[in-house]
């Protein structure tokens, strides 16, 4: 094989990856005074990311909303607030950065989940333990190389042989009616009679 018989394709494809996985204790004060926590829940995570170099930045937020009885366990509230967030999220090359046009797109692998919930010792306060795991993925432009055939050759194809023959009469119609089992003037017959 030589050079000649070689072809670059300038194609798009994924030219870099990138993995984080996060924990973070985020730190609630509700209007009342807790008694206790009776559920915790993330909802409304929505993200956007951007390249800087090596790294994809990650920009999100999502609702923590915490259950939670007060007033001696008397009544029930539910508090809401809303969390912001960056990540960095360090992107591996394969072959190199490209130096042209890149796009980036982030995949959520783990959404953001409540892993514990408490009230803090001071005791006015939660304290919410929080994961969260996104994935980056670049593309951009990629050369692949082809091995051009030199001369012109004919595909292998695998089929039987097929084979047919015809006479110059019509014929007496009893092939047709031996495979198809129609007898004749079974179409003259009425209607009614099926």
């Amino acid at each position: 094989m030589t050079l000649r018989n070689l072809r670059q394709i300038v194609t798009k494809a994924v030219v870099a990856k990138g993995k984080k996985r996060t924990e973070s204790t985020e730190v609630l004060r509700p209007p009342n005074k807790p008694s206790g926590i009776l559920g915790c829940w993330i909802i409304n995570h929505t993200h956007q990311s951007k390249k800087y170099g090596k790294y994809c930045e990650v920009s999100g937020k999502f609702d923590i909303n915490v259950w939670y009885s007060h007033h001696d366990h008397s009544k029930t509230s539910v508090y809401t607030e809303t969390i912001s967030y960056k990540d960095r999220v360090r992107l591996h090359y394969r072959d190199g950065a490209t130096g042209g046009q890149e796009d980036v797109y982030t995949k959520v692998i783990q959404q953001p989940n409540c892993t514990e919930a408490i009230i803090t010792k001071c005791g006015e306060k939660f304290s919410v333990s929080v994961e969260r795991e996104l994935l980056a993925e670049v593309v951009g432009e990629t050369k692949i190389c082809v091995q051009v055939h030199p001369d012109d050759f004919e595909e292998e194809w695998r089929f039987d042989d097929e084979s047919s023959s015809s006479s110059g009469g019509h014929g007496d119609g009893n092939d047709f009616k031996k495979d198809f089992g129609g007898e004749k003037g079974d179409s003259d017959k009425d209607s009614s009679s099926y």
